[in-house]
């Protein structure tokens, strides 16, 4: 198995890893959204760790993916492939950002129920600014996800690594994702508008699929390295 195989095979497992990642994060930390989350988080605290750990794990597979794919992607355009590397680092940070906020309100949680019957103003005044913080990281990092995903399609598309289909509905479903981030920024739609990247989330997982069963286009990656020995 070449190395370009053993590269896509290992970006198609991250894929699918971050999406898993995410969607088990959000299951295991629903307390976190209880109405009543100062008392629910502590009793679920075991939950809310394996979620957070999964939140850790998406942060981790989404800043790998550019990192795999940088060798092959520089030689479209080297400027292009380090600004896919930074927009998915600064996605990881909002990853983090959401991850420690998870672990303060849990803190807080055992604090107000390890208090007896304190007084609720204060852990709800703290609780609230911690789930604005997890709510504003989740749509801030909407905007270097999409950035990212618009570069890293448009060096696929241009590459012709995959299906121009494939790469084409990839541009298509981050353009129509990134478009709703400053609507959502300054609260003219709603926030239940996330469902608009539900395109890109299963383009994500259709490229996954085909990077681990077919690879990259081999003639594409000879064509390539064609141009790079002529340089």
């Amino acid at each position: 198995m070449d190395s370009n195989r053993k590269t896509a095979i290992i970006v198609g497992v991250l894929f699918i890893t971050a999406l898993v990642s995410s969607y088990l994060s959000g299951v295991f930390t629903g307390s976190i959204d209880d109405p009543d989350y100062l008392t629910a988080v502590y009793a679920n605290e075991n939950q809310v760790l394996i979620g957070v750990l999964f939140q850790l794990i998406l942060t981790a597979s989404v800043v790998a993916i550019p990192i795999v794919m940088f060798p092959i992607l520089k030689k479209q355009n080297e400027r292009l492939a380090l600004g896919y590397v930074g927009a998915r680092i600064f996605e990881g940070f909002f990853d983090v950002v959401i991850a420690m906020s998870m672990l303060l309100i849990l803190t807080l949680s055992r604090a107000y129920v390890e208090a007896g019957a304190p007084d609720a103003s204060y852990f709800q005044a703290s609780g609230a600014s911690f789930h604005a913080l997890i709510a504003w990281s989740s749509v801030l990092e909407n905007f270097p996800y999409c950035l990212g995903a618009l570069i890293f399609y448009y060096l696929l598309y241009r590459s012709r690594l995959i299906p121009r289909w494939l790469s084409g509905w990839g541009l298509l479903g981050a353009a129509l994702f990134l478009a709703t981030v400053p609507f959502r920024m300054f609260g003219l739609i709603p926030q239940s508008t996330v469902f608009l990247a539900v395109p890109l989330i299963l383009n994500e997982l259709v490229l996954a699929i085909w990077l681990i069963v077919r690879g990259f286009n081999s003639s594409a990656i000879a064509s390539e390295s064609v141009k790079t020995a002529m340089t």
